[in-house]
């Protein structure tokens, strides 16, 4: 398989374009980081029964309703019980990370799921300011715009095992990688996860165009931007060995159920859980009950409604039709789903109606 195969899926049944699946490993009131990871390996393998592409997992900190501190560690762990889905991050937090420790563990990860292993990039510390200073041990962030190319370059350096001569890193290697193949007797295979750059703004939807590497843009929190920054990723694309013309993935917050009202019942958990958060008050995700009864103060309803207007939600048809219309507007050649609820069930349930109304096959 080649890299262009690697990055671009096929649409199954009658999906526009290929369906995938980011998780955040949710956890619920009254639930464990235990449960939550056992529903991932539950959506990862319904996912990969019913045909959708990848399922990736975003890195978070801080947060308690939210088990996703270590995709490594997830995605070596999903390996273990799926056989062909594609599995990546959603992203790894560059900044928070040697460049080196990254190559290493999506070696492993490449290693252990050979062929099917992607590496999502971000360049937002995935929480807040204080939690990124202690994760990089410095009381200075640098966001700046030219630390996180400068980052990249020498990530992919470390991934193709090719730093010229004379450079200070040209004697290193991440193990597993291409050196392994090049040793005495080695056997091991020179493939390496193909890059994606993630985005909720222009910075790396230019960056990835201009590198000609896919794009993924988190439309599922930053829906205002989508545009903007999908036309600027397709105006920037340049060619490149691993794209001739661009790929653009969008993360879709989706949730569909058998009735409407208990679709909507089922995303006011997240709505409520987005009102704590902004509001420094960060917590598990509340039961339906919970949310129902919360009292919301004006400014939360405003938010809320603003948040639940950008979630796909109601019976499977209606989800259909609102991921058709938002494929038809942005051009995107890849849906990734996420599916934000109290309970596991309540989202592998949505991954089955959303698949079934495609006709995905069974």
């Amino acid at each position: 398989m080649n890299a262009v195969d690697e990055i671009r899926g096929a649409a199954l049944g009658t999906a526009p374009v290929p369906l995938s699946v980011l998780d955040l490993v949710t956890v619920g009131s009254g639930r464990t980081a235990s449960d939550a990871l056992r529903t991932s390996v539950d959506i990862a393998r319904l996912a990969e029964s019913r045909g959708y592409h990848r399922h990736w997992v975003a890195e978070h900190h801080s947060m308690p309703g939210v088990a996703s501190s270590s995709p490594a560690v997830i995605l070596a762990h999903l390996a273990a019980y799926t056989e062909r889905i594609r599995l990546g991050s959603g992203g790894v937090m560059l900044p928070n990370h040697a460049p080196l420790v990254i190559a290493e563990q999506f070696g492993t990860l490449e290693a252990l799921a050979p062929g099917r292993v992607d590496l999502g990039l971000g360049r937002a510390p995935g929480t807040d300011g204080a939690t990124a200073a202690a994760l990089r041990r410095t009381d200075t962030l640098h966001e700046g715009a030219d630390d996180f190319p400068q980052q990249l370059a020498e990530l992919i350096r470390f991934l193709d095992d090719d730093f010229p001569h004379g450079h200070p890193y040209s004697r290193i290697h991440a193990v597993p990688g291409p050196v392994q193949a090049t040793s005495p007797g080695g056997v091991q295979s020179p493939a390496r996860p193909p890059v994606w750059l993630l985005g909720s703004s222009g910075f790396s939807a230019r960056l990835a165009g201009a590198l000609g590497l896919p794009f993924a843009f988190a439309h599922h929190f930053s829906a205002q931007n989508t545009l903007p920054a999908l036309d600027l990723y397709r105006e920037s694309f340049r060619p490149s060995a691993v794209l001739a013309t661009p790929y653009a993935l969008i993360g879709v917050s989706a949730l569909a159920a058998d009735d409407e009202r208990e679709a909507r019942r089922q995303v006011l958990t997240g709505a409520l859980s987005m009102v704590r958060l902004r509001g420094g008050r960060p917590g598990l995700i509340p039961t339906p009950k919970e949310a129902e009864e919360y009292a919301f103060g004006p400014m939360e309803r405003e938010f809320a409604d603003g948040w639940l207007k950008n979630v796909i939600h109601g019976t499977p048809d209606a989800v259909r039709a609102g991921l058709d219309d938002l494929h038809k507007r942005t051009g995107a050649d890849e849906l990734m789903i996420t599916a934000n609820a109290h309970g596991g069930d309540v989202r592998l349930r949505s991954y089955e109606l959303i698949a079934d109304a495609y006709g995905l096959p069974a």
